[in-house]
Parts: C-alpha cells; sequence; structure tokens
C-alpha cells in the first residue's frame, strides 16, 4: 500500500510538473541521442547560425566542443567561430545588454547553456516546432508552448510559416470563444517537415550537449557505481551483519 501511494504521488508530481513547462499542450517526444556525433555535429552548426547572435552559451567553450564532437581546430574557426579566432573563449556574443534591452522590448535574450536542464528536452522541441503568425505580437509570431514569446522565429525559412487551426468552445454561461486545435503549413520553407524535424532534433540534442557536457560519462559511472553497490558489497555488508549477529541471535 505505501509503495502504491509512493508512486501514485510520484506520477502526479511528475504530470504537474511536464503540464507546467509545457504551458497546457502535449510536449512532443525529442528522441534525441548525445552518442550520435554526426547529429551533435549538425546541431552545433545550426545552433551557430541561428541562435548565437542574440543568445550565448557562456559556459561552454568552443575548445571543449572542439574535443568532444571531433572537430578540428581548422573546422570549428572557419564554421563555428565568428566572434572570435581563440578557441579557449567561450561562447558569448557580441550584442550589449542595453541594445538587446531595445531590440527586445526590454527583455534581453538568455544565455542557453543550461536551458535544455532548467526547460526539458521535450518542451525545447515542441517550442521549435509550433511558431505560429499571430499578428498581434510584435514580431508577428506567437507559439503553443510559450505563449505571447517574446522572439521572432528564426528558423522560418527552413520550416516556412505555420497558421494556427482553431475551434470554437461553447461554455455554460452561453459565450462561445476559440482554442487553438493545431497548426497547418500556410508557407512552405526551404526543408521538408522531415528535414525540419531532424534540424530542431539536431539541435535540441546539442542544447542537452552544452548543458552537461559530462552527462554520458556520468550516466556510465552511475551505472557502475550502483552494480557495485547492489551486486558487490551489499552481499558482502549481509555476510558480515550475519556474522557479527549470529551470537545474539
Amino acid at each position: 500500500m505505501m509503495l502504491r501511494n509512493f508512486l501514485l504521488v510520484t506520477g502526479l508530481l511528475f504530470s504537474a510538473s511536464a503540464m507546467s513547462a509545457g504551458g497546457g499542450i502535449e510536449l512532443m517526444h525529442a528522441d534525441t541521442n548525445l552518442s550520435d556525433k554526426s547529429s551533435l555535429q549538425r546541431g552545433a552548426r545550426t545552433f551557430v547560425n541561428y541562435c548565437l547572435s542574440c543568445h550565448s552559451a557562456a559556459y561552454m567553450r568552443y575548445n571543449r566542443i572542439g574535443a568532444d564532437l571531433d572537430i578540428g581546430d581548422d573546422v570549428l574557426k572557419s564554421n563555428l567561430m565568428f566572434g572570435t579566432d581563440k578557441t579557449g573563449n567561450t561562447m558569448t556574443i557580441a550584442m550589449q545588454k542595453n541594445a538587446a534591452e531595445q531590440y527586445f522590448g526590454g527583455a534581453v535574450p538568455p544565455d542557453l547553456s543550461v536551458t535544455a536542464r532548467s526547460r526539458g528536452l521535450d518542451w525545447l522541441y515542441t517550442y521549435l516546432m509550433t511558431f505560429y503568425r499571430d499578428s498581434k505580437r510584435p514580431f508577428g509570431v506567437n507559439n503553443l508552448a510559450f505563449k505571447d514569446v517574446g522572439m521572432p522565429h528564426v528558423l522560418w525559412e527552413l520550416q516556412g510559416w505555420q497558421r494556427p487551426v482553431y475551434e470554437e468552445e461553447q461554455h455554460e454561461d452561453g459565450s462561445v470563444t476559440k482554442k487553438i486545435v493545431g497548426l497547418e503549413m500556410e508557407t512552405k520553407g526551404s526543408q521538408s517537415e522531415k528535414e525540419y524535424e531532424r534540424t530542431v532534433r539536431d539541435l535540441v540534442n546539442f542544447m542537452d550537449y552544452i548543458a552537461e557536457p559530462i552527462k554520458l560519462k556520468r550516466q556510465k559511472v552511475g551505472f557502475w557505481a550502483i552494480f557495485y553497490l547492489l551486486i558487490i558489497l551489499l552481499p558482502i555488508v549481509y555476510l558480515l551483519k550475519k556474522e557479527y549477529w549470529k551470537d545474539v541471535h
């Protein structure tokens, strides 16, 4: 009974957390793979070309990316480094804070170093997939995962433009409101739907990597630590306990 109640409470907590992170919508599954270096390399290219102009990743150094993703210094400098020629520098941007506040209505674009950990991979993937046209917003777009978003759809050339599909909802007081039930493609981009999904997946994969570059190694060490505790140490401790208490019992 206690175990069942514990699992029930844990499930409710995770459900509430997921609903909060997703802004009330069902999140798409990112399906990323940190072991796929080709995906991480493509994600790095997308990140520096579309994100790094406004968002920094100040906790990550270029030479760490090169070493972890098998990218040589020449390729690193010519394809991923546009604001500096020193591979030991962090991924900062040239835009000043006061200029950013002016451009984006008082809000400074956040550093993306640990966004994958704070928001979650599924939320990031859903966010990048669900921009749609909204003429009422300053940049002409809105987002299903982040209502009234203050960021333009920087990947619109790749994805194209989506428009919302509305459905009328009648309330008990007789009033009728419209709610968004989905998105449909209005103008095609340079990539097909499958290609854009892969681009976003690669980008989210890279953001997962920069949020914790040692994640795969930590998980591997954690597995062997648990294996040691349960398979090796636990039997030894149990036998010691029996030996110690044999005269007592």
